[in-house]
């Protein structure tokens, strides 16, 4: 291996330490034997070509003071008497070291670096990326060189890191001093258990919230979260939005429906308005919300909350019995019961894993719902309907005969004028015809 000769340190290193230049034979009164060490696992041919790669380097004792390692190896009894130097006595010979690196890639070069560095007294401008510091920094560890391990240390708090150099980081974080691994450690490792929920929380509410081109966010967040490590955390997250979110609608609903008269005509019609925007909106924010918790499997809390809403359906019913919606929100029924037709799917699908009191209280609170609102579309409109009334009856066919009797019952209404344009209704009750026909099931065991 080539090393620069003093001529070339000298024009590259300008700051030389008292004059003395790195591999400086002429005034080294240390020769520092490089080697690499073999691996008890190498074989004899990579022995010997590791081999080749030994160095042998001319350093000066009073430089190599700066490591602490040298400078326990440099004791008193191995310097020559004061004020004597090589140059004054030929015949003084220099002191010989060795020291071995790992048989590692690049392992050399780095320690060769670090020694170079030692001659240098402002060793920040030597280091030009975060990778030649993580090179370095090992080695200055190593050979205690406090300067270099300090420098290496300031230059990666300052810049951004790759993946594979984060990893390197935390590689490198138990062997510094508490002092010196802080910042590293605040980078990529929190202070504290729920911060990834904290940041989760305000990517949540910022996606629903906070941008005018909300589409564009609402997909980056969603992108984050199914790639999260964490899946307990973004439920509590998605669970805590649900929650707020559904609080909101009820509560808009629910003055809607019950408005308070006692105050100007005009203003009791633009809290109306208002009311009927708020529950519009924040819909829209719990159809995303529930597509996020069926689509990461963590919408078992929103299915029974969903379920047990028996005076938000009764606030619903009666703010669609009345055509003042129609003008000011007409997409808000869609919004709604699309939410339901996500979640019931998602039941009936098996996907997710509802009780039967939670299967029952489904159907039995969104039904009517349901029924007021198909009522209030055009024939033409009834798609997305439909297929809350298929999904309705799967999860009707999944309950015991009793309930399954009750609630068909309220399913009449799905019929239309045509009966070959309701297959699933008759599917639905010719399945319940089929399973009363049958014998008591312990008349069939005697």
């Amino acid at each position: 291996m080539m090393i620069d000769g003093p001529e070339k340190r000298q024009r590259l290193d300008p700051t030389s330490t008292a004059g003395v230049f790195f591999n400086d034979r002429s005034t080294a009164d240390v020769v520092l034997h490089l080697f690499i060490e073999p691996s008890p696992f190498d074989s004899p041919t990579t022995i010997t070509a590791a081999s080749d790669s030994d160095v042998q380097i001319y350093l000066h004792s009073h430089v190599l003071h700066r490591s602490k390692y040298f400078s326990a190896l440099l004791s008193d009894r191995w310097q020559p008497p004061h004020g004597q130097k090589k140059g004054k006595n030929p015949n003084l010979k220099p002191l010989k070291l060795n020291l071995g690196v790992p048989p590692t890639t690049g392992s050399l070069q780095s320690h060769l670096s670090v020694l170079h560095l030692l001659y240098c007294s402002d060793i920040s401008n030597s280091i030009d990326s975060a990778s030649t510091a993580l090179d370095l920094l090992p080695v200055a560890l190593e050979l205690l060189f406090e300067d270099c391990v300090k420098s290496c240390v300031q230059f990666l708090e300052a810049v951004p890191w790759t993946e594979d150099e984060e990893k390197r980081v935390l590689g490198l974080i138990p062997f510094l001093k508490e002092e010196e691994s802080k910042e590293l450690l605040d980078r990529v490792s929190p202070g504290q258990t729920d911060l990834c929920e904290e940041m989760l929380h305000g990517l949540v509410l910022s996606a629903i919230h906070n941008y005018p081109n909300m589409a564009i966010v609402k997909a980056f967040v969603a992108k984050l979260l199914r790639d999260l490590s964490s899946r307990e955390a973004a439920k509590r997250v998605l669970e805590s939005a649900f929650e707020t979110s559904l609080k909101v609608v009820k509560e808009s609903l629910e003055e809607y429906s019950s408005p308070d008269f006692r105050g100007d005509h005009n203003e009791t019609e633009a809290i109306q308005r208002l009311n009927l925007h708020k529950a519009m909106t924040n819909g829209r924010h719990l159809l995303w919300l529930v597509e996020r918790m069926i689509e990461l499997r963590v919408a078992d809390s929103a299915v029974k909350e969903w379920s047990d809403q028996a005076a938000f359906t009764a606030d619903f019913q009666r703010a669609f019995r009345d055509d003042a919606w129609r003008n000011i929100v007409p997409g808000l029924p869609v919004v709604v019961l699309r939410c339901t037709t996500k979640l019931a799917n998602a039941v009936a699908a098996g996907n997710i894993l509802a009780t039967r009191q939670v299967r029952k209280k489904l159907v039995k609170n969104w039904l009517p719902v349901l029924i007021v609102c198909k009522e209030n579309v055009s024939p033409s409109n009834r798609s997305p309907y439909l297929e809350l009334e298929e999904t309705f009856l799967r999860i009707i066919s999944t309950l015991p005969m009793s309930d399954a009797q009750e609630l068909l019952q309220q399913c009449l209404s799905f019929s239309t004028r045509n009966v070959e344009d309701c297959p699933h209704l008759f599917t639905a009750f010719n399945t319940w015809f089929r399973r009363a026909a049958r014998p008591p099931w312990t008349d069939n065991l005697s």
